[in-house]
């Protein structure tokens, strides 16, 4: 945790934005007004963004004509966070240089493949459209989850709540 909250820190002058003077420069005469919480948190609709493309491989398993919709739904996510969500892509940056980010993405990655190696070891491979719903309902929701956890861990540490 104190990476983080060093990370933190030395993001926190990125979290400010400026307000201009009126003359739409934003020079001298501006003044620094930092973000509250509400403005730097990611919106739920993120998220589910998110868990929907941590789902990916099981959808097109379960449902091999929806790739298309998959493709679209990430150039989506793409574009709206990089337009509608500008400001909060500091945010994005500061969870990407902190270890617990990659940490928590490395796991995903592995625990999709480590499921899908168990299971069959077991002789439970997922084969059916039923399974690979259920095990992308699951990695969708546990990423959500870990998402929304480190989301509201960097604001913490950034002390925007």
């Amino acid at each position: 945790m104190s990476n983080a909250v060093a990370t933190a820190t030395a993001v926190d002058t990125d979290t400010d934005t400026t307000v201009t003077s009126g003359d739409g420069t934003g020079g001298a005469g501006g003044a620094k007004a930092p973000l509250s919480a509400a403005e730097m948190s990611l919106p739920v609709w993120f998220f589910g963004f998110e868990g929907v493309l941590a789902a990916a491989f099981d959808i097109i398993k379960a449902f091999p004509q929806a790739w298309p919709a998959l493709v679209v739904l990430a150039a989506v996510n793409i574009t709206v966070s990089l337009t509608l969500m500008r400001r909060r892509l500091r945010l994005a940056k500061a969870l990407w240089r902190g270890k617990g980010t990659r940490k928590v993405a490395v796991a995903l990655v592995a625990l999709r493949v480590a499921s899908h190696f168990v299971l069959e070891a077991v002789g439970l491979a997922v084969t059916s459209t039923l399974g690979h719903v259920l095990l992308g309902l699951a990695m969708a929701a546990l990423t959500v989850a870990l998402l929304a956890f480190t989301q509201r861990t960097a604001l913490r540490a950034l002390g925007a709540r």
